[in-house]
């Protein structure tokens, strides 16, 4: 028989899957003797079998009541009874952290009976009355549907009314009379009234939690995490302890290390005479978690050791939530701090130093996507003037755009293409949509732990909170500064979520110190900060890492800058991109000529061209490879446009006007060359097949520029790429010409000139005989954008911007194709390649030279696949280096990535 329910005493941590992150590390603490509430863990199995049959699980309530009976034992209470009641909290707890995306319902228990229990029990009418509408008010919106904002503007009506400027001001009366409010409220939303009956509240607030699973925020947040839908939500059942108590009592959240830095120390927020939510929420601006240490000693000196045990237990840095009741500490929650890419790896490098993991487990913490943050440019403020306001630096970067002051516009002007910053008094879950349109976030609330903070940094946005001198006017769509000086809605605005600071205008940017680290190409010293660790997570990558890293690069300058960017050669060295610029005109000769004598005579002013810029990217690429491609797109690219062309045409007979021939000629060469779909027709090896020469001045090219780096003192090794080949005979011509004409070079220079032939695999029908095409290729590159479009059947030019995002929100895709690989119908073509190729040439070298060569997930595909190398642009080499590293740690034992 499945069992739905568990005792915290029953788990561990190595059962996240079963009882969620939340309910395993609930019985974590509770196994490490740490003070816990007690309670128990309703599975995700259970939720899985709710959200499937659309009912209860059977079982689940008996196994429900026996566990609470178990906590009212232990409490000497029960749930609702009349004097000192029992009260419990129900909270959601997926596998994986989804913060705030799903419901909590605290306080169930209370009815108007046992809400004078409380208050006779406590001795304090206030804090049950105070308990009584927390529960009704989330209870209301969470359970029963009703608009969240009718309660909030409930409350708001209320302060404006006592002038009480939190709701820390209003009396116990008036929290009675707010009660009574509430329930009228829901009964006019809803038809029914509150439920009085205990047993009610929490099998309804177990059920709402399954529910949330699917609420639309919830989704919303899972797509943009890669968060698998079916996983399902745990619901945690637990002893409520009270921090709305009094000044002796309070919430809070801590962080063993700031996760914004990763430095040393205890670090959060905490709230007095409140409970959690009010903590996050951001409702009221907190204190210090070093304030603790003088409100109330005791209490900070065991969070402290606990703090500490939950540290060295987990070896990673902690997220904790705990509250205290009259001088009682409890601990309500614990879970691997979320972090920004700063901050992981500047303490996967503190943790290695400090023994408590290996330099691998350190490697296997970071990632190329946090890397690629810290490459983002910084603000230069030198000469910007003071900022509008300063807050928190809650997650760092710079961000410029509008401001916008809610999440429904914030979505309506990203997807115009417009950049901007949603400013807030706070953000609710709710706001998640705008979150993630925007640039960064903005708010005049809340401290580093608040919802918009962790949110933030978990998406890796910029955020800047608790700018407490900005007075936010959402209705007016506003915000003022302490000056008065007036902001309104799409005036933009400048976040340093560094350094905590708002601006006006676009402020310039400039080079990271990573960017201008890496850039240099220096190595790191004993230095503390974000380069240090970097530079160590990169040389370690590097050293455990099989796949080289190549990079994309057609300039000198790209080959320069790539090899400074740690790159190991050129695995795609565009041709055509060489032909731009005043050379265009020696292409349209050459696709006008009408005689052999006309073209062989443009392909002759060509080849010079084209051999000082091999030499050159030979030289700066010296000693590693440099793969060449021949040239690739449809000749009418190097065309005027057809339509402008005729409309010149047209215009100027239109006048009387005799038109240029040199524009008819163009225009007929157009024509003559017109396609429906170019990038299924004349190009890559077809053209070098058609168009007599092209091939031979490329190649006489490529062998003249390696026999002059040789007679140089070089050591230039030039790779020979054909691209687009679907048969085996094209390549094998391409292959002859290619012997023929690096012949002629060595026997014209004096020096031997050779160079690997090979094929870029772009087309399905080359993966799936590339076991043939292995008998002419000496080494295949995937060209995996082609591929992807080849194989999709999708225009990556069009179809991104047509219906790529209608996709996205049903979950057609998890992320783009042309993002990160297709594993299942791409991955697999490439596989296949491998595969049969390799068994035709056991030496065939393959690599990946599309956009998939520096995205980091894709990475790990090409390791597993057995790739040699990816070649990406230079600026990502870094990035594609730090993840075959860790592709390379999966397999290995004792890893223990995040």
């Amino acid at each position: 028989m499945v069992r739905y329910v568990y005792d915290f005493a029953e788990g561990g941590r190595e059962m996240a899957g079963l009882l969620g992150g939340k309910g395993s590390n609930l019985a974590e603490m509770t196994r490490l003797g740490l003070p816990v509430p007690p309670g128990f863990v309703i599975t995700t199995e259970a939720c899985r079998s709710f959200l499937t049959t659309g009912g209860e699980p059977e079982g689940m309530s008996r196994e429900i009541s026996d566990h609470l009976a178990a906590v009212e034992e232990a409490a000497g209470r029960r749930l609702g009874q009349p004097d000192d009641p029992l009260l419990v909290s129900v909270r959601s707890g997926a596998r994986f952290s989804m913060p705030g995306m799903m419901e909590t319902i605290l306080d169930i228990g209370l009815n108007d009976d046992s809400v004078t229990g409380l208050a006779e029990a406590s001795g304090s009418d206030r804090f049950a009355w105070d308990s009584y509408r927390r529960l009704v008010q989330m209870f209301g919106s969470t359970v029963m549907g009703v608009e969240a904002g009718l309660f909030e503007r409930a409350m708001t009506g209320l302060k404006e009314a006592r002038g009480a400027p939190d709701d820390v001001h209003l009396e116990a009366g008036d929290l009675a009379g707010l009660v009574e409010t509430y329930k009228n409220l829901i009964r006019r939303e809803t038809g029914e009234d509150f439920p009085q009956s205990p047993a009610e509240q929490l099998r309804r607030a177990v059920l709402a939690v399954f529910e949330s699973w699917n609420g639309e925020r919830a989704r919303l947040y899972r797509r943009r995490e890669h968060i698998a839908d079916d996983l399902g939500t745990a619901v945690s059942v637990q002893r409520m302890v009270f921090g709305n108590l009094g000044p002796d009592s309070g919430s809070g959240v801590a962080f063993t290390r700031d996760p914004a830095t990763g430095r040393r120390g205890p670090y959060g927020d905490y709230l007095p005479d409140a409970q959690g939510e009010d903590v996050v929420a951001g409702i009221r601006n907190t204190v210090p978690l070093s304030e603790l240490e003088h409100l109330d000693p005791g209490s900070y000196a065991r969070l402290r050791t606990h703090m500490e045990t939950l540290e060295r237990h987990y070896r990673d840095l902690c997220d904790i939530e705990f509250t205290i009741e009259r001088g009682t500490l409890w601990m309500l929650q614990t879970r691997v701090g979320k972090r920004t890419a700063e901050a992981a790896f500047v303490l996967a490098a503190a943790l290695a130093d400090e023994g408590l993991i290996t330099p691998d487990e350190g490697l296997a913490r970071v990632s190329g996507e946090g890397l690629a943050r810290l490459m983002f440019p910084r603000f230069d403020t030198s000469e910007h003037g003071d900022p509008l306001a300063r807050g928190l630096p809650a997650s760092p970067g710079a961000a410029v755009g509008a401001a916008v002051f809610d999440s429904a516009e914030a979505v309506r002007r990203a997807a115009a293409g417009e950049k901007v910053v949603l400013v807030r008094q706070e953000t609710t879950p709710d706001d998640l949509p705008g979150m993630i349109a925007a640039q960064a976030v903005l708010t005049s609330r809340g401290g580093k732990t608040s919802h918009a903070a962790v949110v933030a940094r978990g998406m890796g946005k910029v955020c800047v909170c608790g700018a407490e001198e900005l007075t936010v006017d959402t209705g007016a769509r506003r915000l003022t500064t302490a000056d008065g000086t007036v902001v309104a809605e799409g005036t933009v605005i400048s976040v340093d979520g560094s350094a905590g600071a708002v601006y006006p205008g676009a402020v310039p940017l400039v080079d990271s110190a990573v960017m201008r680290f890496l850039e240099t190409g220096g190595t790191g010293g004993e230095a503390a900060g974000a380069v240090d660790a970097v530079a160590r997570a990169l040389t370690r990558a590097d050293t455990v890492r099989r796949l080289q890293v190549r990079a994309n690069a057609d300039t000198p300058e790209d080959a320069a800058r790539a090899r400074r960017f740690g790159a190991q050669g050129i695995g795609l060295c565009r041709t055509e991109h060489m032909f731009l610029g005043e050379r265009r005109k020696l292409v349209e000769q050459m696709i006008l000529a009408d005689t052999d004598a006309g073209r062989e005579r443009a392909l002759a002013d060509l080849l010079p061209l084209q051999r000082q810029d091999f030499t050159a990217i030979l030289e700066a690429m010296d000693g590693l490879p440099v793969t060449i491609r021949l040239l690739d797109p449809p000749l009418h690219e190097f065309l005027p446009d057809r339509t402008d062309l005729a409309v010149r045409i047209a215009a100027t007979e239109a006048r009387g006007e005799q038109s240029d021939p040199h524009d008819a000629e163009l225009l007929a060469a157009v024509n003559r060359m017109h396609e429906e779909n170019p990038m299924l027709g004349l190009r890559g090896v077809r053209l070098g097949l058609v168009v007599p020469g092209l091939v031979a001045m490329q190649v006489r090219a490529i062998g003249e520029a390696v026999a002059a780096r040789t007679r140089a003192g070089g050591a230039p090794r030039a790779e020979i790429m054909v691209p687009l080949v679907g048969d085996v005979r094209e390549l094998r011509l391409v292959r002859e010409e290619v012997r023929r004409v690096l012949a002629e070079v060595s026997e014209t220079s004096g020096v031997p000139v050779t160079c690997p032939v090979g094929t870029m695999i772009e087309l399905p029908r080359a993966a799936l005989t590339a076991g043939r095409i292995a008998e002419e290729a000496e080494f295949f590159s995937f060209g995996t954008n082609d591929l992807t479009q080849t194989t999709w059947g999708f225009s990556r030019d069009d179809v991104e911007a047509e219906f790529f995002s209608a996709y996205l929100d049903k979950g057609v895709f998890p992320t783009s194709p042309f993002e990160t690989l297709d594993r299942d119908g791409v991955g697999r073509l490439v596989r296949i390649a491998v595969t049969e190729g390799r068994a035709t040439r056991p030496d065939l070298k393959t690599g990946v030279c599309g956009e998939h060569g520096g995205d980091p997930d894709s990475v790990h595909f090409f390791h597993t696949t057995g790739l040699d190398y990816v070649s990406c642009s230079p600026f990502r080499v870094p990035v594609a280096r730090l993840e075959a590293g860790r592709a390379a740690l999966e397999d290995t034992e004792g890893s223990d990535g995040r």
